[in-house]
C-alpha cells in the first residue's frame, strides 16, 4: 500500500514518524481535505468528523494534533472519549458524519499509537482513499477562512449509547442472569463498556484489567495475554472468560473449563448458529492465515468458504461483494486473532458484540461453552516472527522456489505463507499441516533460507 497507511491504518512508536504530532496534523488536514472536497453532503452544514480513542497516555496528544488539523479545515468535531473501535464506527453512522477516526494502536504495548478512519458508513477507508490522503499529505492544503473553523465538542454519553446498542443486538432484557463471566478488559478502551453490558444483560461479571493508567494497556492481558482470563475462570468457576485488545475489536474466550479458544473457533461457532437459525447468507470470509480446519469443516455444512488478505478491512470487502474471488458477498467474517466482522449488526468488528452472539447461542442450546466452540479439530500451525529481515527476499526465486517445493510436498495436507507485518518490521512464516513431524521440518528449512538469503542481501 503506497504512503503511510499499512494494513490497518497508521501505526507507529509515538513521537516517531507518522506519530509525531506534526504528522499526526498533516495527516488530519489531508483527511479532511480530501472528505470535504469529495462528500456528496451538500446540505450547507459544516462537515463532521467523531474521533475517539483507548486508554493510551499518548492519545491526548494525538487527539489535540487531530482536532488542530480537521477544525483548520472547517471539520466540526465531536469527541468520544475512551471507547471502544466499534463506537466510532457506530457513531459515525448516527451522526451522519463525514469521516470516523480511531486513535489506538490496538493490541501494541502503550509506546505505540495509531489511527484508523472510518467512512460515513462506518467502514474502514479503502485502499484507493487512504492512498488519496497520502498523496494529499505531499502537497499544499487549502485551510479555512476564519469564520469557517470547525467548533470543537464532546460527547459525554458515547459509552451508554454503546452498551444500549449491544443489549439490543441480543433483544435487550436480562438474557444473561445466572452466568458468571470473567471479563479481560486489556486496561483499554472497553475497561468499562464490557462489563457494564454485561451487567446489564443480567450477568455477574468478574472485570480484570479494568484499571487503565496510560501506560498498562495490554501489559501482561487483553487477547494476546489469555492465560491470566483464562485462569480466572477456572478459579471463580465461570461459565466462560473473554479477553478483549486495546481497543475492543479482538476477541478471545476461555471455556468453563479454562482452555483458550482463538478466532478461528469463535468464526465456526458463529457461523454454525447463524446457519441453523437460519440467517447465514453468501460466503463466511477467513484470511490466508485461517487454520484449514475451520475450512473443512465448513465445507462439511456445504457453507461457502472464500480467504481474504490478512486484515479485517479486506474481510469487509469480501463481504461486501467486492472482490472477484467472493462475489456472492456474505455476513461473517474474521481472523483467528479475533476480529470477527457482522456487517448485519454492526460496520466494524467487535469483540464484545461476537460474544455477545456466542454466549446467546449457548444459552439456547443450554450447552457449556465448551460445547458451543469445539466442533473441529484444529490443523496443527505455526507461526514465526523474523526481525530485522528485508522484505524484497519475499520476491527472491529461490525463496518463491522452495515454498511451492514444500507446498507439493504437503500434497493438498498443508500450507504455507510468507508475509511482511503491515504493522511491525518482521517478515512473518506460517506452517499448517496434518503432519507435525513435516511442519516442524518445513518450517526449519524456510527459517534456515530466509535468514541465509537476507544475510547475503546485506552483504552484497
Amino acid at each position: 500500500m503506497a504512503g503511510i497507511f499499512g494494513t490497518d491504518g497508521v501505526r507507529a512508536r509515538i513521537n516517531t514518524g507518522a506519530m509525531r504530532a506534526e504528522s499526526v496534523v498533516r495527516l488530519a488536514l489531508a483527511a479532511g481535505r480530501w472528505f470535504v472536497d469529495n462528500n456528496d453532503k451538500k446540505d450547507g452544514t459544516a462537515p463532521l468528523v467523531v474521533i475517539g480513542k483507548d486508554t493510551r497516555l499518548s492519545g491526548y496528544m494525538l487527539e489535540s494534533a487531530l482536532v488542530a488539523g480537521f477544525s483548520s479545515i472547517g471539520m466540526e468535531c465531536r469527541l468520544l472519549g475512551p471507547i471502544p473501535t466499534a463506537t466510532v464506527s457506530l457513531m459515525t453512522k448516527e451522526l451522519g458524519a463525514h469521516l470516523g477516526v480511531m486513535i489506538s494502536a490496538s493490541h501494541n504495548p502503550f509506546h505505540d499509537n495509531g489511527i484508523k478512519l472510518f467512512g460515513p458508513d462506518g467502514k474502514k477507508l479503502a485502499d484507493e482513499i487512504e492512498n488519496d490522503i497520502s498523496s494529499l499529505m505531499q502537497g499544499s492544503i487549502a485551510l479555512a477562512e476564519a469564520e469557517q473553523m470547525g467548533r470543537v465538542r464532546r460527547i459525554l454519553d458515547s459509552h451508554q449509547k454503546y452498551r444500549e446498542f449491544a443489549c439490543d443486538s441480543i433483544g435487550g432484557g436480562k438474557p444473561f442472569a445466572g452466568l458468571k463471566i470473567v471479563t479481560d478488559c486489556a486496561h483499554g478502551a472497553a475497561y468499562m463498556t464490557a462489563p457494564d453490558t454485561l451487567r446489564a444483560l443480567g450477568a455477574e461479571v468478574v472485570a480484570l484489567f479494568n484499571e487503565p493508567d496510560g501506560l498498562n494497556i495490554n501489559e501482561g492481558c487483553g487477547a494476546v495475554h489469555p492465560k491470566v482470563m483464562a485462569q480466572a475462570v477456572a478459579q471463580e468457576g465461570a461459565d466462560l472468560g473473554i479477553a478483549l485488545d486495546g481497543d475492543a475489536d479482538r476477541l478471545i474466550i476461555a471455556d468453563e473449563t479454562g482452555h483458550i479458544h482463538d478466532g478461528d473457533k469463535v468464526l465456526g461457532a458463529i457461523a454454525t448458529a447463524m446457519h441453523q437459525a437460519g440467517t447465514l447468507r453468501g460466503a463466511v470470509v477467513g484470511t490466508l492465515m485461517t487454520n484449514l480446519g475451520l475450512e473443512r469443516y465448513l465445507q462439511s455444512l456445504n457453507i461457502p468458504f472464500a480467504r481474504a488478505k490478512v486484515g479485517d478491512r479486506y474481510i469487509l470487502q469480501m463481504l461486501d461483494g467486492k472482490d472477484d474471488k467472493c462475489p456472492q458477498g456474505g455476513n461473517l467474517g474474521g481472523e483467528g486473532s479475533g476480529h470477527i466482522l457482522m456487517p448485519d449488526i454492526i460496520a466494524s468488528g467487535d469483540g464484545l458484540m461476537a460474544a455477545l452472539q456466542l454466549i446467546t447461542s449457548k444459552i439456547k442450546q443450554d450447552i457449556p461453552m465448551s460445547a458451543v466452540l469445539n466442533l473441529y479439530d484444529s490443523v496443527p500451525m505455526r507461526l514465526e516472527n523474523l526481525k530485522d529481515m528485508d522484505k524484497s527476499i519475499l520476491d527472491d526465486e529461490a525463496i518463491i522456489s522452495l515454498c511451492q517445493s514444500l507446498t507439493d510436498d504437503f500434497a493438498g495436507e498443508g500450507r504455507i505463507l510468507l508475509r511482511p507485518s503491515g504493522t511491525e518490521p518482521l517478515i512473518r512464516v506460517m506452517v499448517e499441516a496434518t503432519d507435525k513431524d513435516k511442519l516442524d521440518a518445513a518450517m526449519a528449512e524456510l527459517i534456515s533460507a530466509l535468514t541465509q538469503a537476507n544475510q547475503a542481501l546485506k552483504s552484497a
